[in-house]
């Protein structure tokens, strides 16, 4: 489901669509988010270096490491990043995201700074200035892919860092923006869920095409299998986890699918969890106090319900109507109050008398029908 994913980043968007995006999720009890988001990154930047990506370019955006770390990734994966690129940029926002360290410098404070040397890394000094932001974004795009058709990726390690800075509505409209813009193929960040309130991390999901969610493994008790009130606890390997992706079809229809994955020395990798799927379909359902599904016998006692519109064994039922009177002609068989349906000698069967109302009926009250008339 990861490689699902990945070629979802890597085929990019249609003509007039807005580009694919991805929302990491993380929480505390399985942090991997980080890791997910490495693997999405140097596997993109393979594809675009192998021509086999929409996107000719990437730009990351980084919050919570430095460019050096990245391009210790990508080199360690056998990916060349330290010389002058034709195919990323860094916007580094780690070293000094409020200028603060700028600042120092000119006051002398701080006499012996040295920023963090790259070809490819263009430090922002205000993570404040959404719009600045924005258009640091776009540049350095267009630096990489020119100014025809082609399109770049975009990666932010840590819109949980963007948001200790800006407002949501900023961040959310930087998003959108770069979700429209033509010359972005696809974008995916990464969010720690549980360090915000459930309105930022909704706004987030609703604005991509796709959510990954990380959640630990979790297995019940021996003692308590079956009860509706099991306890779940989570295994013993803490390097192992479920990755539960949603993902929005161009016709409107929302996939969910699942799998585990594992986090090893050299990286994190997926298994194929199609066994699972069944018991992952099953949970989507809400938790509420009343079934929202049949029993065999519901299902057994809805089925032998006998409507009255129905015709058994070849014969059509005769319904009451309410209007034929009982002394009308043998034709018609008198109907009574007591007169029942067709009904199956066999056992289990439903039955449903239906009695049509009089055309002649009288008033339900002793009150004038015409007493609401000025006489």
């Amino acid at each position: 489901m990861g490689e699902l994913v990945l070629r979802a980043l890597r085929d990019g968007a249609l003509e007039g669509e807005q580009a694919v995006a991805l929302t990491i999720k993380d929480i505390v009890e399985s942090p991997f988010g980080f890791d997910v988001f490495n693997y999405f990154f140097v596997q993109l930047s393979s594809n675009i270096l192998g021509g086999k990506s929409q996107s000719r370019g990437l730009v990351l955006v980084a919050f919570s490491r430095s460019p050096s770390f990245y391009v210790d990734l990508l080199e360690s994966k056998g990916i060349d990043a330290s010389s002058p690129s034709t195919w990323i940029q860094i916007l580094d926002c780690y070293t000094d995201p409020l200028g603060w360290k700028d600042r120092l410098m000119g006051c002398g404070t701080i006499t012996n700074h040295s920023w963090e040397a790259s070809s490819m890394a263009t430090v922002c000094k205000n993570v404040r200035n959404v719009d600045m932001l924005f258009s640091s974004i776009v540049e350095l795009g267009k630096g990489l892919v020119g100014e025809g058709k082609n399109r770049f990726s975009l990666a932010i390690d840590s819109v949980s860092e963007l948001l200790r800075h800006a407002s949501m509505s900023s961040v959310a409209a930087l998003l959108s923006n770069l979700r429209s813009h033509d010359k972005v193929s696809s974008a995916f960040w990464l969010l720690h869920s549980d360090l915000h309130e459930s309105r930022p991390v909704a706004v987030l999901e609703y604005m991509s095409s796709m959510v990954a969610s990380l959640e630990p493994i979790m297995r019940q008790t021996e003692g308590q299998k079956g009860g509706s009130d099991s306890q779940s606890l989570r295994e013993n390997n803490p390097w192992k986890g479920k990755f539960h992706a949603r993902i929005k079809r161009r016709n409107g229809k929302v996939r969910l699918m699942c799998e585990e994955f594992y986090v090893e020395q050299s990286g994190i990798r997926f298994s194929s969890a199609s066994a699972e799927v069944g018991i992952f379909n099953q949970g989507l359902l809400p938790k509420v106090q009343f079934n929202l599904q049949l029993s065999e016998k519901e299902r057994t006692d809805r089925a032998n319900v006998v409507l009255p519109f129905e015709h058994q064994d070849g014969k059509a039922i005769q319904i009451y109507d309410g209007r034929r009177s009982p002394l009308e002609g043998n034709n018609h068989t008198a109907p009574a109050s007591s007169e029942k349906l067709q009904t199956s000698d066999s056992l289990g069967k439903g039955e449903i008398i239906y009695f049509r109302d009089s055309d002649d009926e009288m008033p339900d009250s002793d009150e004038d029908p015409d007493n609401d008339l000025d006489i």
